[in-house]
């Protein structure tokens, strides 16, 4: 096995470790809870298995899911934002994500902030919307998917800057 699965591995249990012990415990003004296990998605390899990408997806939402006792929310979410990644790329970089020599690296703060904010806004508003359950309640929704992806984006691109390679 190369280098690459070890790291993903590790990435891998190190964001379960830390959104149940430390980001499911935060109560910042009462209800946000920062999910920054979401950052797992926006470091996967670009080229690699997607089937195994859906698996790898799944099984990280449902582990969290386990130790939160959120009922499959996170395994749900996980899994569309896995299935949408594609179209966010597309979306984000254009079609030179398709590329064999595509890096980050080559690409702007802005884009990777935005595919970051895509992702986070479209896993928080599955998994709220889920949770409430409830278009009568959609400013409460609204609320907690906003106040809480503002506080992920904020976290995931801290530690995006902090644990990515630099450029020159």
């Amino acid at each position: 096995m190369n280098n690459t699965v070890f790291i993903n591995i590790f990435r891998f249990l190190l964001l379960i470790l830390a959104q149940v012990l430390i980001f499911n415990n935060l109560n910042f003004m009462g209800f946000i809870n920062p999910m920054v296990y979401v950052i797992f998605f926006y470091w996967y390899p670009i080229k690699a298995n997607r089937a195994l990408f859906m698996v790898i997806a799944f099984l990280l939402g449902f582990i969290i899911d386990i130790f939160s006792d959120t009922l499959a929310l996170n395994a749900l979410a996980s899994l569309t934002v896995a299935y949408a990644r594609p179209v966010l790329m597309r979306f984000c970089f254009g079609v030179n994500y398709e590329f064999q020599n595509f890096s980050f690296k080559n690409t702007t703060n802005i884009q990777r902030v935005t595919l970051l904010g895509l992702m986070i806004l479209i896993h928080h508003l599955i998994f709220f919307s889920l949770e409430i359950l409830s278009i009568a309640h959609i400013l409460l929704i609204l609320k907690k998917v906003f106040a809480t992806g503002i506080v992920t984006l904020v976290l995931c691109t801290l530690f995006s800057s902090l644990f990515s390679p630099k450029t020159e």
